[in-house]
């Protein structure tokens, strides 16, 4: 076995030994393994560490270099999502400051996927919310006792 073959199929081994301690829930939502087309897009696109899938699951680049610590905040952002999505927690109404406005206005045209965008990573300390308004500190004061985090 050539030392290609065999450094492969080590990261392999190490990737199903990750997978295997990965929980099978966060926050009340399931967190499956990638399917090919989403492993083609994680692939082609490294800098999206995970996402809340088109079946409310999450999922998480295998090709992202994340800390398991980042990789938690990124399963809290996206749990949260699929709570939104999914109309147990109400959909957040609050405005968005102009800078908000501006740094999200690329990020799809849908007003309310930007504020559950917004939302999630306020929650999850994801520092490119920008600075939040008291309204969306409320929203996720009550999204957080939602989804049980202290």
């Amino acid at each position: 076995m050539a030392d290609a073959d065999r450094l492969a199929a080590a990261l392999q081994y190490q990737q199903e030994l990750i997978d295997a301690a990965r929980p099978a829930s966060v926050y009340g939502v399931d967190v499956r393994n990638v399917y090919p087309g989403e492993d083609k897009y994680f692939k082609d696109n490294p800098h999206v560490s995970g996402m809340a899938a088109e079946d409310n699951k999450i999922i998480l680049n295998p090709y992202s270099n994340l800390s398991e610590k980042q990789k938690q905040a990124v399963m809290m952002n996206e749990s949260a999502r699929v709570h939104m999505r999914e109309g147990k927690m109400d959909a957040p109404r609050y405005d968005l400051s102009p800078e908000q406005a501006s740094s999200f206005s690329g990020y799809g045209n849908n007003l309310e996927d930007q504020r559950q965008t917004i939302a999630a990573r306020i929650l999850s300390g994801d520092s490119s919310a920008l600075q939040p308004t008291p309204e969306q500190l409320e929203y996720v004061g009550k999204l957080r006792q939602f989804m049980g985090i202290k």
